[in-house]
């Protein structure tokens, strides 16, 4: 439950910083500011900040640039820093899970637990069996400090730090509900890494991030063409739309993509079947996908015909509105995908109750 002013959600990709700022407009969701601004290349990599001065004077050009005047922001983490995991425990009191969270993490993580920031929620208490079930969270506190660092240099101030697949997870629940029947899966696709989310009975029950993206398509039109970044880039979302005239996308391109998205699409298959083989369920419904590179038909294909779900894009603008004074649209249009996780962030407000 949330009380208070929105948060503007900023999330900082690997190849690129996404703004959204929302407000209550008669009682409906409402984006008033969106903003996307690419990074450098190796600004970014495998997760790692290696050019901290960019990603500030990148933050601070998007405030500046959208009129942006609120400061108080809402972040996020992913990737090998943060480990999700759901326990089944002993059914217990909240006083007596709090004392004893921190032992059942030192046996979940990998990590020592003073190098880490804890949190945890009950899913479900099943009184009749004895136990409940808790999701566990923990996230490296050093990419913690640098990620908030990173906002505080730029004169923002970090409120809260979510984790990707939670807020894509939020932003879900608000446009399509979070049915409490059936399985179903988010997948975000981002430039370097792919984050899997499965929700069962309308609670989280698998979590799971895959070193690979949209980057691992541009490396291979690159390699195999011997072409730039840009043009490998340029040729990857390659559209009637967005070719410029008598601009043509070498022959071989649709095939390197069909390779390099199946391939991506086993590691997808590999991961759901590994939940379904050690949760007792049968099977997944739904497959919805997010993030740059599910703008590509071919991967939604290949996810469908190897996990023999249906899957689609998922559309986190079908129930928030747009003000169009406010927002260029058009931008919108073509980075909708990529807005997903900073929309989810933007959902946070700066009043909240657990």
């Amino acid at each position: 439950m949330s009380e208070g002013n929105y948060l503007v959600g900023v999330d900082i990709g690997s190849s690129a910083i996404k703004l959204c700022q929302l407000k209550d407009v008669q009682k409906k969701k409402a984006l008033v500011k969106f903003g996307y601004a690419p990074l450098p290349p190796q600004t970014i990599v495998d997760g790692e900040v290696m050019n901290q001065s960019v990603v500030v004077e990148t933050l601070q050009k998007l405030f500046s640039d959208l009129k942006v005047k609120r400061r108080d922001v809402a972040l996020s983490v992913s990737g090998h820093s943060v480990i999700i995991k759901r326990l089944t425990l002993p059914l217990m009191t909240n006083q007596e899970l709090s004392e004893q969270i921190t032992w059942e993490a030192e046996q979940q993580i990998p990590f020592e637990i003073k190098d880490v920031h804890l949190d945890y929620e009950v899913l479900r208490r099943r009184p009749d069996q004895g136990q409940m079930d808790v999701l566990l969270v923990a996230a490296k506190r050093d990419e913690l400090e640098l990620t908030a660092e990173l906002a505080r240099q730029a004169k923002l101030k970090p409120a809260v730090i979510d984790v990707d697949a939670f807020a894509v997870q939020n932003i879900f629940e608000v446009n399509y509900g979070l049915p409490t029947d059936g399985t179903f899966a988010l997948i975000n696709v981002g430039a370097t890494l792919t984050t899997i989310n499965i929700i069962a009975g309308g609670v989280p029950a698998f979590t799971r991030d895959i070193a690979n993206g949209g980057q691992s398509l541009t490396d291979e039109i690159q390699r195999q063409l011997g072409v730039s970044a840009e043009e490998a880039e340029i040729y990857k979302n390659a559209t009637p739309e967005n070719l410029t005239r008598g601009a043509i996308v070498p022959s071989e391109v649709p095939k390197i993509i069909r390779q390099v998205v199946d391939s991506l699409a086993g590691e997808v298959q590999r991961s759901l079947d590994f939940y379904l083989a050690t949760s007792g369920e049968r099977e997944i419904q739904q497959v919805y996908l997010t993030g740059g590179t599910s703008n590509l038909p071919e991967l939604s294909q290949a996810i469908e015909r190897r996990s023999q779900c249906k899957c689609e894009q998922l559309n986190p603008f079908r129930e928030i509105q747009v003000d169009p004074k406010e927002v260029n649209t058009e931008l919108l249009r073509a980075r909708a995908a990529q807005a997903t996780v900073a929309l989810g962030l933007a959902l946070r407000k700066d009043r909240e109750k657990r």
